[in-house]
């Protein structure tokens, strides 16, 4: 422990935004750096507490006691050393984990939890500035190649164990560069896309191979020149809302709105002349669905100069504390408030949104209702929605974005191609090795888990390259750790 009584002499800081008029004028990251002096006193909060409860709040069980204990001392090669042993990639999720370590910290009991990811980004930010980040090719080689299909967040980390375990790696993406939804569905003003380049450069000097502009479902037959395969492709069908109106000019997937504005930002290196943006300038806008992407389109939409940015949220409004029914140290539903909601916009919770009208062909305007969650009269296990009488509502609309979430990865794609089989959710169904029923073929990520976090995903990625590891060698499943930096090197 580094100061046994830092979490009593400081109090929790975090990098302050830049101001609201500044940042909404551009697409840059928007948080400001922290000196070393302040950084390092964060990290004197931590308690390194006998029992840390923050690892069992990460899914990737990074050893965060120990890292910040480091960083306190100074000794910042040793703090990277230790998060680079459990994550591939802090500078993603320093920047857009949600931090669930920090709900499951200790000190939150009664205090402010101890700045996790403000320590995480820290350490390999303060590493890449340092050059202290190099690339790690393997000692020798298998003379096994692996394909895996899909360049996000789980594809790079299973591609990186892989090339470290001394397999030949290709990593296949559709798009025309590697990071999937880092890439081109989260907004620049949360993760700037030169942090990507940075890390997919260095895999390329390990060796791991990128072929961009590739997708192996238009010609699956490729993928037989490898010993096995891994499907990353993500979660990426959405969820639709079937109303009246749907067909309307101006009624949009969220993912098509970022996505087109992600490219536009970057259309002088990836060429995309025929990908028009949708825009939202001088629009009134209401996004349907209030978690990140939501958030991620309100930002978007204020950048681009919408006339109003309105939210929906089916849900009633959460409690602002952690609920009693979700005690410490689970993840509490509460309020959270995204920096995109600090820029502008409305919120409104318990909102069923009911039709689409508009004139010749075009959006004008949307109808709601108010609605609240009532138990089943027939005793099931789940609240009914119920419409609150005379509570209809009509909202000036010009352009609709629906942040429902996701089904699973697209039915008619590689999965379907390669005769996957799906579980009741939609997802690629695998053993507990990651392994579908095809020998050799294996799922992680969002496709396997469905959508979820993206240190989620780096942990599938992980254990998924762990199970094709030791299906390659033939050796037991027995030989699956989680948390180990690397697989078994020849």
């Amino acid at each position: 422990m580094g100061k046994p009584t830092g979490f009593k002499e400081f109090q929790r800081e975090t990098p302050k935004p830049r101001a609201v008029q500044d940042r909404v004028r551009d697409y840059r990251e928007i948080y400001h750096a922290m000196p070393e002096e302040k950084i390092r006193q964060q990290a004197a909060r931590c308690m390194n507490c006998g029992v840390p409860f923050c690892h069992s709040g990460c899914p990737l069980g990074n050893v965060i006691p120990d890292w910040n204990d480091l960083v306190y001392r100074g000794r910042w090669d040793e703090a990277l050393q230790r998060l680079h042993e459990t994550n591939n990639f802090p500078e993603f999720t320093g920047r857009l984990c949600p931090a669930p370590c920090e709900e499951a910290c200790v000190l939150g009991i009664n205090e402010c939890p101890t700045a996790i990811r403000l320590l995480e980004q820290s350490i390999v930010e303060q590493a890449f500035e340092a050059g202290k980040v190099t690339p790690r090719p393997p000692a020798a080689r298998t003379g096994k190649k692996v394909a895996v299909i899909g360049a996000g967040p789980a594809g790079l980390a299973c591609a990186q164990q892989l090339n470290r375990a001394g397999h030949g790696v290709a990593v296949y993406e559709r798009a025309e560069k590697p990071g999937g939804l880092l890439r081109f569905g989260i907004p620049d003003f949360k993760l700037e896309k030169w942090v990507i380049d940075r890390r997919t450069k260095l895999m390329e000097q390990e060796g791991i191979e990128f072929r961009c502009g590739q997708d192996p479902a238009q010609a699956p037959e490729c993928l037989k020149a490898y010993d096995a395969t891994v499907l990353c492709v993500g979660a990426t069908k959405p969820r639709d809302l079937p109303i009246p109106g749907r067909d309307l000019a101006g009624v949009h997937f969220a993912m098509d709105f970022l996505t087109r504005q992600n490219r536009v930002l970057t259309m002088d290196a990836t060429g995309r002349p025929d990908l028009k943006p949708i825009t939202a300038t001088d629009k009134h806008v209401i996004v349907i669905g209030g978690g990140d992407t939501g958030a991620d389109c309100v930002g978007t939409a204020l950048r681009q100069g919408a006339k109003s940015v309105t939210s929906f949220e089916l849900l009633p409004m959460p409690p602002e504390g952690r609920p009693e029914s979700q005690p410490w140290p689970y993840w509490p539903m509460k309020l959270r408030t995204n920096a995109s909601h600090y820029e502008g916009g409305e919120r409104f919770w318990s909102i069923l949104t009911k039709e689409f009208r508009g004139g010749d062909g075009k959006l004008r305007e949307l109808l709601t209702v108010n609605g609240e969650f009532v138990p089943d009269p027939k005793g099931g296990p789940r609240p009914l929605l119920r419409e609150i009488p005379g509570s209809e509502h009509l909202w000036r609309a010009d352009l609709v974005l629906l942040a429902l979430g996701f089904l699973g990865p697209e039915p008619d794609g590689i999965v379907a191609k390669l005769g996957l089989a799906l579980d009741r959710l939609g997802n690629i169904q695998t053993d507990a090795d990651y392994m579908t029923a095809t020998p050799g073929i294996f799922a992680a990520g969002d496709a396997r888990r469905g959508q979820s976090l993206v240190v989620w995903a780096i942990s599938e990625g992980r254990e998924a390259a762990r199970g094709v590891d030791a299906w390659l060698r033939n050796a037991p499943s027995a030989l699956r750790s989680k948390g180990n930096s690397d697989l078994p090197r020849v």
